[in-house]
């Protein structure tokens, strides 16, 4: 089972992401800012991130940063869903190392699918 650590300040947005993804069939574990999920993927790789960019001590754009540098990590898949639509927010997300950029609110198949073709679930 493909786990999925949503790293988001906002326990509303956590929930709502986790309800979609799990009724799905993924595991999903929750980071508040950029630094708890760092701690948290050094640990455990996690198949998936998706990151808000607003956060406390670490937001978005840093954590990913932080995490394309670790080895064992830069691969991994990565969708920043954000209320941040600029093209600029959009251009700095890419550069920071995301694989999607996503502007809340995101529907539920969206999340899905988006989540689906980002690991290979395409059954």
């Amino acid at each position: 089972m493909k786990h999925i650590l949503v790293i988001d300040d906002a326990a509303t947005v956590r929930m709502y992401h986790r309800n979609i993804l799990e009724t799905a069939g993924y595991r999903v574990d929750e980071a508040i800012n950029g630094i708890e999920a760092l701690e948290k993927a050094l640990v455990k790789p996690y198949d998936l991130y998706i990151v808000d960019v607003n956060m406390p001590k670490l937001d978005g754009y840093g954590f990913l940063k932080e995490f394309r540098r670790q080895e064992d990590l830069s691969q991994t898949p990565a969708i920043m869903v954000t209320t941040e639509a600029g093209a600029n927010d959009r251009a700095l997300g890419y550069a920071a190392g995301a694989n999607l950029y996503l502007t809340k609110p995101i529907k539920p198949h969206e999340l899905l699918s988006y989540t689906r073709l980002l690991l290979g679930d395409l059954a």
